[in-house]
């Protein structure tokens, strides 16, 4: 069987159990790349039950040397092949799935940068765009993903109940977000004075496209960071991590920061328990 048929069946059994579009579009872009490197390694087309382990190292050592991955991207891709030839093992497409014998890479853990709360209120106010500066504050008030938050309609918003229904978030999960005493006034005032007239069902938009985009945000970040004179990167992203971050240092369970964020498991969630070196003294100190 040629190799892009069987990621075909792969991609098609993943929208069947219901994997996110994101998660099986990032398969599809890992495996398209994976087929294209061993169609220009042997001058043809590929097939799945030819593929050996030393084709894999072969490809992630592209990935270092050609491409420019980083460890953890590598290890992303790694993780795609063994999804992927354990599909293909159980269907009986190969005699064995030749990646578990690839030795995994190992990524260094990096500390997550994170905003203090009087840093976020700093970074909001020296936001020039007004909707920008919304969802800003609603980021970093509800720990949303970019894309979550961006792709909210006026139905996911419940003003009333105080809560924002996010509907398919990443591994196709829902969850309900509470809507905070400080955030309410902010969204209450957007929908009734300052939401555009528009056609357009997303809670977040503007006049002109009826939408706006992550890289338009991350724009407006990048500016604000930028007249405050900070030397650090802030991101979307990292407004997520300071939620999660200052609602570990006011000692709320992990559990609930778990359902907050929408992870999976516990261990996602706690690379957020960050210490310092104060925080380490104080420890120290009470024995």
């Amino acid at each position: 069987m040629l190799l892009m048929n069987a990621v075909e069946k792969f991609l098609h059994h993943l929208l069947s159990i219901g994997r996110s579009d994101e998660t099986i579009s990032g398969y599809r872009k890992d495996l398209v790349l994976f087929n294209r490197f061993l169609s220009e390694k042997y001058n043809c087309e590929a097939y799945i039950d030819e593929v050996t382990a030393n084709d894999i190292e072969d490809y992630l050592f592209f990935l270092k040397e050609k491409k420019g991955y980083a460890p953890a991207s590598r290890l992303r891709n790694l993780h795609t092949m063994r999804s992927f030839f354990a599909y293909a093992y159980k269907k009986e497409f190969v005699v064995r799935n030749v990646a578990l014998s690839i030795e995994k890479i190992k990524v260094q853990q990096k500390e997550r940068i994170y905003l203090m709360e009087e840093e976020v209120e700093q970074l909001v106010g020296a936001i020039d765009h007004e909707l920008i500066r919304l969802v800003a504050l609603t980021l970093y008030m509800t720990g949303l993903r970019i894309s979550e938050c961006l792709s909210l309609t006026i139905d996911d918003v419940y003003l009333d109940k105080k809560v924002i229904h996010v509907v398919a978030g990443k591994g196709n999960r829902d969850r309900l977000i509470p809507i905070s005493d400080k955030l309410l006034p902010y969204l209450q005032d957007y929908v009734e004075y300052k939401r555009p007239v528009t056609e357009s069902q997303l809670f977040f938009c503007t006049k002109k496209t009826g939408m706006i985009s992550p890289v338009y945000v991350n724009l407006g970040l990048s500016e604000a960071v930028k007249k405050l004179g900070w030397k650090k990167k802030v991101t979307a992203h990292i407004l997520r991590h300071s939620f999660a971050s200052q609602l570990v240092k006011k000692d709320v369970n992990l559990v609930q920061i778990q359902k907050l964020l929408g992870h999976s498991s516990l261990k996602v969630t706690s690379v957020y328990t960050h210490t310092n070196l104060e925080q380490l003294s104080e420890a120290i100190n009470t024995l």
